[in-house]
Order: structure tokens, then sequence, then C-alpha cells
């Protein structure tokens, strides 16, 4: 299997009339003569299944199929592979990108998603679909639901070998979180293909045309994404044909009772426009008649949206991963005697029930984990630059892009942010006052 090459061009050069008809930056332009360009620069990492090479773990790509080209990266860490008694959990990755931008084999999301074959000891299936413009929704949920058919037909070897077909687990963030609720949906409504037995969504894109209280815009003008921006977004990748309230950004509580996952997490960041909807899924998930176990809310105080990609050794980053790693690994996880819960929250600060922005008082438990202050180190030298451009009209750099061959003229140009090509970018900024992650359980 190949990819599409990484190809650069002059900014004179991407479209013959440099009339723009849409400006999503810092995502995508699109031209009216056609042409579409991507700012988000995440280079192309090839797959190697030398694990010893590879920090432990064997990574190949394979087409699901081929008449559409979605196709996947799969990650087996050697350990969890040579300690198998009993096979291992799978893991269904969608990358995020706002349905329009990056890819499974980028190096955001190769790092994450070894990482997470890594710390899970899970065999990771990390898919990549077509993105809108070119392919507009529902092309996106189509490719997952192919994905999904595809591992659970255990044909391939290292499926076959190590899977654990009853212990597969959705999961995606931002766009990628959407996209694995909708599949997850899909399952429960087919009955047939497969039980799943959790969904994972971190920073989960959904909206709605009536703001809720993160959506509206901050005070320092200053986020990943700017309400105006993602107003936009949704029209754009639908290609015009659905706005805001449209049930795939938007759920209604009786879909949301139509899962049949077993265990579902919602991961937030308090400085993300996008987090009062993740919180309002959670609490759907509660307040509906859910026949789940548990769905966990973890929040993290200080993050934006991302921010655990793009800073990943970041103290917050770290422990939101150890969330989704006891989350896939529950089973053995042994609860604790609940003579001990009122000690342990003395230990973490916890001071009862935790009342919301809007006044609301929460009746569940929540453990707040207190994380050191580091610097922000973004070492993929785009997050920064992200938040720095939100809002802005236009600017001189180009992009590039890695994916699907497109049925449109793709043109590419410089990096975002001055930040070049193959060359780890470290920017060391203040250090932040100390952040912490809030994990409730819904019982």
């Amino acid at each position: 299997m190949s990819a599409t090459a990484i190809v650069s061009s002059p900014a004179k050069e991407k479209d013959a009339t440099g009339e723009i008809a849409v400006d999503l930056y810092p995502f995508i332009r699109e031209y009216k003569g056609g042409n579409v360009e991507r700012f988000l620069r995440s280079p192309f990492v090839p797959a190697s299944e030398d694990a010893a090479g590879n920090r432990g773990v064997a990574t190949k790509d394979v087409v699901i199929d081929k008449s559409t080209g979605v196709s996947a990266r799969l990650f087996l860490a050697s350990r969890a592979a040579a300690a198998a008694g009993d096979r291992l959990p799978v893991i269904v990755y969608i990358h995020g990108g706002s349905f329009c931008t990056e890819s499974a084999f980028c190096r955001t999301y190769n790092h994450y998603a070894k990482s997470l074959a890594a710390r899970t000891g899970a065999l990771v299936v990390s898919m990549e679909y077509r993105l809108a413009p070119e392919h507009p929704i529902p092309a996106t949920y189509d490719d997952a639901w192919a994905a999904l058919q595809w591992v659970a037909s255990l044909s391939d070897p290292w499926l076959a070998d190590y899977a654990d077909p009853e212990r597969t687990f959705l999961a995606g963030d931002s766009a990628g979180g959407n996209i694995a609720y909708h599949t997850a949906v899909r399952a429960s409504r087919d009955g047939r293909l497969m039980d799943i037995e959790g969904l994972v969504m971190v920073h989960p894109y959904f909206w709605g045309s009536e703001r809720l209280a993160s959506e509206t815009v901050r005070e320092d003008g200053v986020a990943m994404f700017p309400p105006d921006l993602v107003d936009r977004l949704w029209p754009f990748v639908t290609a015009g044909h659905a706005g805001n309230d449209d049930p795939r950004i938007n759920p209604p509580a009786e879909e949301v009772a139509s899962l049949t996952c077993r265990r579902m997490l919602v991961a937030v960041a308090e400085k993300d426009s996008m987090r009062d909807r993740g919180r309002q899924l959670a609490a759907h998930m509660r307040d509906c008649a859910w026949s789940g176990d548990a769905v966990t809310l973890v929040e993290s105080e200080g993050g934006d949206h991302g921010f655990h990609l793009y800073n990943p050794l970041r103290a917050t980053s770290k422990k939101l991963m150890e969330s989704i790693v006891q989350f896939v690994n529950q089973r053995s996880v042994l609860p604790l005697p609940a003579a001990m819960l009122p000690e342990l929250h003395e230990l973490h600060g916890y001071g009862g029930n935790k009342t919301s922005e809007e006044g609301e008082t929460d009746d569940c438990d929540h453990l707040t984990l207190s994380v050191p202050a580091r610097p922000y180190i973004d070492i993929f030298g785009y997050g920064m630059a992200m938040k720095n451009w939100s809002g802005r009209k236009s600017m001189a750099s180009g992009c590039l892009q890695i994916g699907l061959g497109r049925t449109s003229n793709t043109t590419y140009g410089p990096s975002l942010g001055g930040v070049r090509p193959n060359k780890t970018n470290r920017l060391s900024l203040p250090a932040a006052a100390p952040g912490s992650s809030i994990i409730k359980n819904f019982f």
C-alpha cells in the first residue's frame, strides 16, 4: 500500500484565479478554480514491522477497500504479543482533523497510536478515511463502518492471531470522536456485526446552532476552535447539505440511548470551545436509561482542543493517556472498597458534589488528580501556531497534506507558522499554572 506523495508548490501556483471560495484557516481553504489547500502540517511516516527499531511496536499498512482507498495502519506492541496468554483488546482508532485534514499515516497520529498500543497492550487499528470536501459527509461514516466490518472479519493475520473481538473499542479525537460515536450507533442498530466493549471520545466534535457556555467568544480571543469558524465547518464538509442542527453533530437523546456498547469515556478540555458538548453527551448517557455499566468523564484543566496530540509530554497529556489505559483494561482493575473513598477524597482534595457553570449540581463522585506544572513543549510545531493564527483571515504561508488520492486538484505550499519538514520543533514557554484532570464516573 502506498500513500499519496507529499508535494509542495509556490503560493502563486495554488489556483489560476487566486480567488478564495471558502476560507477555513487554519484548517483548509478552497478556491473558486476547484483547488483545495490544507494547512495542518504533519509529515508522512512509513510503517515498520521492526518492533525493536520502533520503540517496541510493530506497524504495518493494509488496504481495506480498494474501490474507495480506505485503509489502516496496525500497531502491535511486541511485549503484549509475546505475553498474550489471552487475546488482546482491539482499538479501532479514528483520527481527527475537522473531517477535512490529517491522516492515520502522519507523524502526529502515528506517534499517538503507537503510544496507545504500547501503553494499553491493545492491537490498534488506525483507519484512514476519505476527506471532505472532495468526499463530503457521509463518506467518512461509511468508511469507518467498512473498517469496523473488516476488523470483525479477522481477515488480517494480526487480527486472526491476536485480537479478542469481544473486547473491541471504538476511539477517536475531535472529528474522529464524532465518527467513532456514529459508528457505535450504527453497530448498535445493526446488532449482527459485533458487540462494542467501549467507546472513547477525546475532545469530540459536536456542535449546535444554540450556544452553550463554552461556545462563546473567549475574553483573550484565542481558541483552537473559534465559534465563528466552527459554525462554518459543518456546512462545508457536508457540501452545503446540512446546518449546525444536523443530528450528526447535535445527536438527540433518543439516539444516545440506543447505544449498546458496555462503557463510554468522554474527555474534555477546560479551554476547548467544544467542552460543554462533550459534557452534555456524557450527561445524556447518564440521564437516559442507558444499558451500559458506566460512563466516565475526564476533564483536563488548562488544556485546549487537541493538547494531548501537540504536547504529549505534558503532565495533563500523560494523565489523560493513563485514564484511557485504565478504561481499556478495566477488567483487571479492582474497585476500591467503599470504606476507603472518604480517605481518598480527602487526600486528593475532594470537596463533595461539584456545581457546574450553569448552576447544576453533579451528584456523582469525582476525583481530582494533581499534576505538576511544566513548560509547554509543542513537539510537532503547529499547536501554538494554530492558536496564534486563529480567527485571522489570511496568512502568507501555505500547506502540506498527506492522505488518500483526491478527486480534485490539491496544492501545497510552505509550512504553517514557519515549521519546516522533518524537524522536531520545541517551543519552551513560561510554566503554566498547575493543571489537573477531573475524573467522574456515572453509574
